[in-house]
């Protein structure tokens, strides 16, 4: 919260808001007073002080006046409070302040604005359930509200997890706004988000995206509360709005996007977008993003890119990659490149994987498609000593054994 400017605190004649109507309002029926005349001097040489820039001889000058009566007391206590504040003291603000107010005898316009000031101040020193009781003693006093002092209540609820209180108080701030108050709006799709209303949080961001077009994040936002609801059409087209408006900034985001696009049927630009974004920089080049970019151009049918993939992820590996060569290895066999499959299903089997006989069956595979039958024949014995493999990896072997007398290899 800003600091509230000496001028406008201590000396303030007038008040913003609308008025309820009233026929009697107290801040109407409390008059104006003068201070007594020892205690009036020191005000006065006091704001001279003040006026010529040095608000440290204003407080003394005030610390030393020996005011008489509740009046007298109230007054020079709340000067010392808003002065007190304009130099960041707020604890002595506070303490001089609660004194002005307390005593309930100022006149209308500066028993209103006193009251108004020592609730913005315990709401910033977090002192919110005390703020919550002077911003109602000011509504009620001056018979004002104020779209301003609704917000400020609002953010006293929300930092007490009272969503229900932050709600009501929020809808009474957004009907008494001139215009649209962002503040309002995004406190209220916060007291729904943490009291899971999802769906009513989101409709409070459909609203909040036309009324503020130049607030980027809210596309985000509003994205991703779709995808958190489930509605993963209108997720899709919402990213893509926010891509196209150059609104997506964390890699997060971009991610989302690329996924999206891959479950909604098209893969192959998301594949492009997302590897347009690791090269940039934007997307970080780590085993995570290379593995979704290679089941993305896996989905799309680009086994060629996929392999690619899949082997960048493995050299970023922290664990060894094995895994992830091995998904490699069986795309480039896939592909037919089985001299490539070879050399990386090796690797497979030095980095380490739960199953050798996954990768050594491949390489069976990958040799016999070599027509290089002893290394197949070899490779598929090691495979059946593998329980996730024995099963195929021994019927292969006659069949290698065969192809190998066709061609008049020996065994």
């Amino acid at each position: 919260m800003r600091k509230v400017s000496i001028l406008a605190a201590t000396m303030l004649l007038a008040f913003t808001g609308s008025a309820l109507a009233a026929d009697k309002c107290p801040i109407d029926a409390r008059q104006s007073k003068a201070v007594g005349e020892s205690t009036g001097r020191k005000v006065q040489k006091s704001f001279e002080a003040y006026q010529a820039g040095n608000i440290d001889e204003a407080i003394s000058v005030l610390l030393e006046a020996s005011p008489k009566g509740d009046f007298d007391v109230a007054y020079v206590a709340r000067m010392l409070g808003n002065f007190y504040a304009e130099k960041g003291q707020m604890d002595k603000s506070i303490k001089y302040l609660k004194t002005a107010v307390d005593a309930d005898v100022l006149g209308g316009v500066d028993h209103a604005s006193t009251l108004r000031l020592y609730a913005d101040l315990l709401l910033q020193e977090k002192k919110y359930k005390e703020a919550i009781s002077y911003y109602r003693k000011w509504m009620d006093f001056s018979c004002k509200t104020d779209a301003t002092v609704y917000r400020r209540i609002a953010i006293a609820y929300t930092e007490l997890k009272q969503w229900e209180d932050a709600l009501k108080t929020v809808n009474e701030g957004i009907k008494l706004s001139d215009k649209p108050d962002k503040g309002l709006y995004q406190l209220k799709f916060q007291a729904l988000f943490s009291m899971k209303k999802y769906k009513e949080a989101v409709g409070v961001l459909e609203v909040m995206v036309p009324l503020f077009p130049e607030d980027k994040r809210l596309w985000v936002q509003l994205a991703q509360l779709y995808l958190l609801i489930e509605d993963y059409d209108k997720a899709l087209d919402t990213y893509e709005i926010a891509y196209q408006g150059e609104f997506l900034e964390s890699a997060d985001n971009f991610v989302r996007l690329s996924q999206l696009l891959g479950s909604k049927g098209n893969p192959h630009r998301g594949a492009v977008l997302l590897e347009k974004n690791i090269k940039a920089g934007v997307v970080p080049k780590d085993e995570k993003n290379f593995s979704i970019l290679a089941g993305l151009y896996h989905q799309a049918k680009d086994l060629t890119q996929a392999a690619a993939a899949y082997g960048q992820a493995a050299e970023l590996a922290k664990s060894g990659g094995g895994k992830l060569y091995l998904k490699q290895g069986r795309l480039l066999s896939l592909d037919q490149k089985y001299s490539a499959a070879v050399g990386v299903l090796e690797k497979a089997l030095e980095a380490g994987i739960d199953n050798p006989g996954e990768a050594q069956f491949e390489l069976a595979l990958a040799y016999l498609n070599l027509k290089n039958y002893k290394s197949a024949y070899k490779y598929a014995q090691l495979a059946s000593n593998d329980s996730k493999t024995a099963k195929t990896a021994k019927s292969y072997m006659s069949y290698i054994k065969d192809k190998a007398k066709l061609h008049n290899v020996s065994i």
